[in-house]
């Protein structure tokens, strides 16, 4: 039974090179289970992330579990948190919340004054998301840097983002935002709200 064995999720190094045909296989799998699209990744990409220690990874034991990595876009005024992949063995668990949170505060970590987002069309995600404090934000409120766009060509929808013009597509945008003002604010909110719980 999977969930007897323990799942460590750590920052993955050049060692876990290993895992990452696996990695980008369970990414794609899950994107046709979905019918969603995915920003397509190379190998030497997943590998190079793991090296510049900008990678998570989750192991049960040796066996791969989940995996997620961090880049920064716009002369490092904008960070993402990218392609969040649990095994199907390994869902219900809690591990792509524990991937999610290690990435964030790793990207916080790097870059601290700089915005976080992500683009998604996965429900659970979005949900991670704002309980990290991002909110919905249009595209345009994105990192205008061509080489973040150029990642979204290999995506079935792509067809969409380019006849709108960028402005729209079937993903949804959301940001955390260290600079706005009213983040403390919902913070605050958030936690009042969780006392009277």
């Amino acid at each position: 039974m999977e969930q007897e064995k323990e799942i460590e999720v750590m920052i993955a190094e050049a060692s876990h090179e290993v895992y990452v045909d696996t990695i980008l296989r369970t990414i794609e799998e899950a994107a046709k289970v979905r019918g969603t699209g995915i920003a397509k990744r190379t190998h030497e990409y997943v590998a190079q992330k793991m090296k510049e220690g900008k990678a998570v990874i989750a192991l049960a034991g040796d066996e791969f579990a989940g995996f997620s990595y961090i880049e920064s876009w716009g002369n490092k005024q904008y960070v993402t948190t990218s392609g969040l992949i649990v095994h199907p063995k390994f869902r219900g668990l809690g591990v792509a919340k524990r991937i999610k949170d290690m990435t964030f505060q790793l990207a916080r970590m790097r870059w601290p004054k700089a915005k976080i987002f992500s683009l998604t069309s996965g429900a659970a995600v979005m949900k991670m998301n704002t309980e990290l404090g991002y909110v919905p934000v249009t595209f345009a409120d994105l990192t205008d840097d061509e080489a973040f766009w150029r990642g979204c060509n290999g995506c079935v929808n792509h067809d969409i983002l380019e006849r709108t013009g960028r402005r729209y597509c079937i993903c949804t945008a959301m940001m955390f935002d260290p600079a706005d003002p009213h983040r403390a604010q919902r913070e605050g909110h958030k936690v009042a709200e969780e006392r009277h719980v």
